[in-house]
């Protein structure tokens, strides 16, 4: 009687173990398979670098600043953002630019109530964004834009 007790308790702990391992698998697979990086925008970013400027235009051979920063996170990691830059200020979350993180997004205009441009930010001070000399890779404070804010899309790994 003790030695069927003993393998019956000994065959439940094994697939209760088996159990576990193999939910615990499965668990950190799937979080693996929803977490957004910033490599996966950055990289879709730094593709269109070079693509002509067309105001109005959402890729994929030619962008506005919005239309850009919009078809970066669509492609990135499969987020939905507003159109314009002004919907796409007042809808996320603002950041302080000290506490700025790769792939957040940083507006320019007169005031938060006229952003007339938008870049993603890629750190060290720069930014991605499309403008009149196309897709490029400048400064976050050059003389010619006037930083109003910034704002965190979503957290990337």
């Amino acid at each position: 009687m003790k030695k069927w007790f003993v393998r019956i308790a000994l065959t439940a702990i094994a697939i209760l173990g088996i159990t576990i391992a193999t939910n615990m698998t499965h668990s950190t697979t799937a979080h693996a398979d929803t977490t957004k990086s910033y490599s996966q925008v950055y990289n879709v970013a730094k593709q269109q670098l070079g693509k002509r400027y067309s105001w109005g235009s959402t890729g994929p051979s030619s962008f506005d600043c919005s239309g850009l920063t919009s078809y970066v996170y669509k492609k990135g990691v499969s987020k939905q953002i507003p159109r314009t830059a002004q919907a796409q200020y007042n809808k996320f979350k603002k950041v302080s630019y000290a506490h700025a993180k790769k792939g957040d997004l940083v507006f320019f205009g007169g005031s938060r109530h006229s952003i007339s441009h938008v870049g993603m930010y890629i750190g060290n001070g720069k930014m991605i964004d499309a403008q009149n000399r196309g897709v490029i890779v400048e400064s976050v404070k050059a003389p010619w834009w006037h930083h109003v804010g910034t704002a965190r899309v979503t957290d990337l790994q």
